[in-house]
């Protein structure tokens, strides 16, 4: 599986003197970009985030809106809410009620027969008079969303009631219950019940915040003690993991053991699994002495393969320790290499908010469009209409209830039509972005540890800055390279979010077939966009060192690994179990303390901690915060463990030793290998 590297004198770890790689696909990048910034300003030319910031009346007008006649009308009001309970609602995601908008929210009951009774209720029933349609008011809430809904509360016993009463009578006579007020509530807005726990989480942030930050600074330090912690602790925790392992396994097989023993002469412990069949009752298996003999046969020979595996690859397990331990002693040469990932999450929320943004003006630059309402039997209903046209039209003479009302946003011209293949690129040029940006990182960290390996006498052959140097001859050279692999994985992510898309679709469909098929392709897929993105990482390691192509490169990683794979397996397991355990462990450790200090259990800070609303809240934001910034900082020590590995299979396949090809691996690994340099010797 291809052929081990030749010797080459002049290599002394990142070349320098290099040229650009894959041209052409830097330059289709640039293009891409150039097309995404076209689309974004041609969606910000269109587009008009109102429709989303303001609701909007039967009228298509925005209200509260800064500037308009209705700026000092922020609400939407309902004239009836009960039809916002239609399943018309769901498909057109408006309420075939009028709507119109108001200064505030009615606060009382009132129709409109008492209303004419005194002039104070009179000018109250304005505010809420449309044309000549009659509503009956009743008290309501101005929720989040800038809509009036029903004041609802709920009595003990589920007793649902608006002011204390259950039902109430229109102008008309008829009775409305307060239960299909609540229904028709829920379906005109979501969020009916959010607000006060909304509120209630933001007081809880008010108080809690700068504690909330002292736990994440907390959650840096330990993240960056357990890192440097590594380079003396790794060994020991890798083999009292395997030792745990083997206990556990020879416990279970002891545990078995006494169960099949204790079955010994049991009535009927002496069935088969066989004879016994199938059974429902999975506690049935374990009456019988066979299961207990399966169980215990199984885990004999899960502990002899593990025993086994200890014998025949303890060398690659001490290499495995002992890169985990250079790991962290490179990084402590290259500190700077911990805070580029703020440098990544700033590239990437840089790229999720123009995607963000593009996609709320595209989907926002439609016109509204106007459809017929009515409660009636009418030819016409649901037919599109036009508002300053609709009262002199034959439909309001054939359906007298009918009316031209505002019904969702949409159009006909060109750009509408391809509208949605602007979003599509949109999304394909989010992820193609936001994969670049992840592998600028990559490419970056793996040039930078790579010239810690490669410099002989350590750390004084370390470059300076080796980090701002990557970073340079990254963008410099590499463009091309990095948005040749980005545009690889980015393609298998949208054939994926395409699948995704048609099973939604295919959901409520009977054809099994068409469900198997599907669900094999997007097991293959996330199959595929794995193997890419360990493919791709090892090629920007090969093309940080090499600064050949990206082609090439993978190539060349690729035969590597395959010529080194039991290395490879192992390296892999040991490095995530010590990742794993790491960020269980900061996580664990953070989150323990802050729900012992938000609850009030630590007596010396009890009066201390903010009195809270939902101590949940600061726990999680503290506990979600501190994986995130474990995350980051072992992001780094994987890349630098990855970056070890290949230096170190290179050295092995280009060096013999010899005075002319020495080996550049620190002096644990050349005496786990049983190799030395002849006549020199490297730095520790």
């Amino acid at each position: 599986m291809g052929d081990p590297r030749k010797f080459d004198p002049t290599f002394k770890g990142p070349i320098y003197n290099r040229g650009c790689t894959d041209i052409l696909c830097c330059i289709l990048f640039i293009l891409a970009l150039m097309g995404y910034f076209a689309v974004g300003i041609l969606a910000w030319s269109q587009g008009d985030p109102r429709k989303v910031l303001y609701p909007t009346d039967s009228k298509g007008q925005f209200c509260g809106q800064v500037g308009s006649p209705l700026e000092k009308k922020p609400l939407l009001f309902y004239f009836n809410i009960l039809k916002c309970a239609s399943p018309l609602v769901l498909l057109e995601f408006q309420c075939p009620t009028t709507q119109i908008c108001v200064e505030r929210c009615p606060d009382k009951f009132m129709t409109l027969v008492k209303a004419l009774r005194k002039e104070d209720d009179r000018e109250y029933y304005k505010q809420f008079y449309f044309k000549s349609y009659k509503t009956c008011l009743f008290p309501h809430i101005n929720y989040i969303t800038r809509r009036c809904l029903p004041a609802l509360e709920t009595l003990k016993g589920g007793v649902v009631v608006v002011d204390n009463k259950t039902t109430f009578t229109d102008d008309l006579g008829q009775n409305i219950n307060a239960t299909d007020l609540l229904e028709a509530s829920k379906k005109s807005n979501v969020v009916v019940e959010a607000r006060a726990v909304a509120m209630r989480i933001f007081e809880d942030y008010t108080q809690s915040w700068h504690w909330i930050l002292l736990g994440l600074v907390i959650a840096m330090l330990v993240s960056l003690m357990f890192i440097l912690l590594l380079r003396c602790l790794a060994g020991v925790r890798v083999w009292v993991m395997i030792i745990m392992v083997v206990i556990v396994i020879g416990y279970g097989i002891f545990h078995c053991y006494m169960q099949y023993a204790s079955l010994k002469g049991q009535a009927g412990s002496d069935v088969t699994i066989k004879d016994l069949g199938l059974q429902t009752d999975f506690s049935v298996y374990l009456q019988i002495q066979q299961t207990w003999l399966a169980f215990m046969i199984i885990l004999c020979i899960v502990e002899v393969v593990i025993i086994l595996l200890l014998i025949f690859l303890r060398k690659r397990l001490l290499i495995a320790i002992a890169l985990i331990k250079e790991a962290s002693k490179a990084i402590g040469h290259v500190m700077s290499s911990l805070f580029y990932p703020l440098l990544t999450f700033a590239l990437l929320s840089l790229v999720i908010a123009y995607w963000g943004i593009t996609a709320v003006f595209l989907s926002t630059s439609n016109e509204p469009v106007y459809k017929v309402f009515n409660t009636t039997e009418c030819m016409y209903s649901r037919d599109t209409c036009n508002p300053e046209t609709f009262n002199s039209s034959n439909i309001t003479t054939e359906c007298p209830d009918a009316e031209c009302l505002f019904a969702f946003y949409g159009g006909e011209t060109l750009y509408h039509k391809y509208l949605i293949l602007f979003q599509f690129y949109n999304l394909f040029l989010f992820f193609w972005c936001a994969n670049f940006v992840t592998a600028l990182g990559q490419v970056t960290l793996a040039g930078a540890f790579a010239s810690y390996y490669w410099a002989f006498k350590k750390p004084d052959d370390i470059p300076a800055f080796p980090v701002f140097n990557s970073l340079g001859r990254a963008l410099r050279y590499h463009t091309g390279s990095l948005a040749f692999g980005s545009l690889i994985l980015a393609i298998v992510q949208v054939i994926r979010v395409i699948l995704e898309y048609l099973d939604q679709k295919l959901k409520g469909a009977q054809n099994k077939c068409a469900k198997f098929l599907l669900s094999c392709l997007k097991c293959c897929f996330w199959c595929l966009e794995k193997f890419i993105k360990f493919l791709n990482r090892n090629a920007y390691i090969m093309v940080a060192i090499y600064g050949k192509n990206f082609c090439t490169s993978a190539k060349d990683a690729f035969f590597l690994l395959m010529r080194n794979i039991i290395r490879v397996a192992v390296l892999d397991k040991v490095t995530d179990f010590l990742l794993f355990l790491g960020k269980l462990l900061i996580v664990g450790i953070v989150g323990i303390c802050s729900f012992f200090f938000f609850t009030g259990k630590i007596k010396i800070v009890e009066d201390a901690a903010p009195s809270l609303n939902y101590y949940w809240v600061p726990i999680l934001t503290v506990v979600f915060g501190a994986y995130l910034i474990a995350h980051g900082f072992f992001s780094v020590y994987a890349m630098c463990v990855d970056t070890l590995f290949l230096c170190f299979l290179e050295d092995l396949e280009r060096n013999d030793g010899t005075a002319d090809r020495p080996y550049f691996m620190p002096e644990r690994l050349l005496s786990i290998l049983k190799k030395s340099n002849e006549g020199v010797k490297t730095v520790d």
